[in-house]
């Protein structure tokens, strides 16, 4: 068994539940014969590179403990892609000095990429390196996993405050009859389409649902605009931000901006279609922007998705440990139980870095305006289940790394 120490850290935008896979990583190198120092690097990759680093071993109990119900990514993170030649000479060097043998790395898509570079740099200099990408998005889009843990905290966020959103707009007479909901999602629509898990009945909302999977067609949309109006009194639609045409082209978007990625800077097409429904229609609008909610909202965290995220980081740190490298945890769905279950495995990551996992068009209905019942039975058990969160003063107990 490879000895040495461990370095772990975050990556891209935090999910309610991404410090539940930092607990079971650390728990996991606690029980390990194999890893001494379990150093936390502050901000992702870029930590690592500036020698950056938290002693995890000297967090107290309680504070790692904490982290279980805790949001946001408490080693700090950041969107930093490896490119310089420097980077590479750097991070080796880092590796060396501190004898870091292993390295688990939090993160989506493009984390995924970052963490099959530092092995494949690992594996070409000869360094002995254990490298494990431990998944999390509430975008859901990672593929060869079933699922990614924090897609189902927010899909479970998302689906209350539009029951919530729905309830408000129908029990009381305002001018305000459509209601747009922006909900996060780049290419894929996986947590607009959570929002069908609000309904009850046949006629709560969301009355429509749109997603990049399917182009967005304006002529259509304000069809079925005016066509649930006339139905039902008021509209309630939940689009994904990433809408685009049948060019492929974004429907609304900052295309003078990018990101350190490369990825067009998205935000505003809920706007753009209220306005649309109030020059075409003359139904007065809103739009609700749920934003970083979506990620953050450990208050409406799914208990099922909390464990899962818990158990990723645990397998990462066991599996690396039987001389696994260069592989991501996934989650494996066990079909014919009677009730939800699931199983890890690893997967390359060369086959998860920078690949994206869409809704099948399937689970789409034919007009593109919903979601079928398979979607529904699909993400349904991933919202189960609360976590049970410390108060004090009224208020979640969170704790920090210090």
């Amino acid at each position: 068994m490879l000895k040495g120490n461990c370095v772990i850290a975050q990556s891209g935008g935090p999910t309610a539940v991404i410090n539940n896979s930092l607990l079971g990583a650390v728990e996991a190198a606690y029980r390990s014969e194999a890893i001494g120092e379990i150093y936390g690097a502050r901000n992702g990759i870029m930590g690592i590179l500036a020698e950056n680093f938290i002693d995890l071993r000297r967090q107290s109990p309680s504070t790692i403990k904490g982290l279980k119900f805790t949001p946001g990514a408490a080693l700090g993170s950041c969107r930093y892609q490896l490119k310089k030649q420097e980077d590479f000479e750097k991070l080796l060097n880092v590796f060396r000095k501190y004898n870091i043998r292993y390295f688990f790395y939090i993160g989506g898509n493009d984390s995924m990429d970052t963490a099959y570079k530092v092995n494949k740099l690992a594996l070409e200099e000869g360094y002995d390196l254990r490298v494990i990408g431990i998944p999390k998005t509430i975008d859901n889009d990672l593929p060869l996993t079933d699922h990614t843990p924090g897609y189902g905290s927010a899909a479970k966020y998302l689906a209350t405050i539009v029951m919530e959103m729905g309830i408000d707009l129908k029990c009381i007479v305002t001018s305000t009859k459509v209601v747009i909901v922006e909900a996060m999602g780049r290419n894929a629509g996986w947590l607009a389409a959570a929002a069908a898990l609000a309904r009850r009945r046949q006629e709560d909302v969301p009355h429509l649902i749109y997603l990049p999977e399917v182009p967005f067609d304006t002529a259509n949309f304000l069809n079925d605009v005016e066509e649930a109006y006339r139905r039902y009194g008021t509209v309630l639609v939940v689009v994904s931000e990433g809408l685009v045409d049948k060019n492929g082209n974004y429907i609304f978007n900052d295309t003078t901006t990018v990101d350190v990625f490369g990825h067009q800077r998205l935000g505003g097409v809920g706007q753009y279609l209220v306005n649309l429904i109030e020059s075409e229609l003359s139904l007065k609008g809103r739009f609700v922007l749920p934003a970083t909610c979506q990620r953050s909202a450990m208050h409406l965290a799914s208990r099922t998705d909390a464990e899962e995220a818990y158990h990723v980081g645990r397998v990462a740190v066991e599996e690396a440990q039987k001389d696994r490298t260069g592989c991501m945890v996934a989650i494996r769905r066990l079909e014919g139980a009677e009730e939800y279950s699931c199983t890890y495995e690893l997967v390359a990551l060369n086959e998860v870095a920078n690949r994206e996992k869409k809704m099948p068009r399937s689970w789409i209905n034919e007009a593109g305006n919903d979601v079928t019942q398979a979607f529904i039975n699909y993400a349904r058990p991933l919202i189960q289940g609360e976590v049970a969160i410390p108060y004090h003063n009224g208020l979640p107990a969170y704790v920090d790394i210090v």
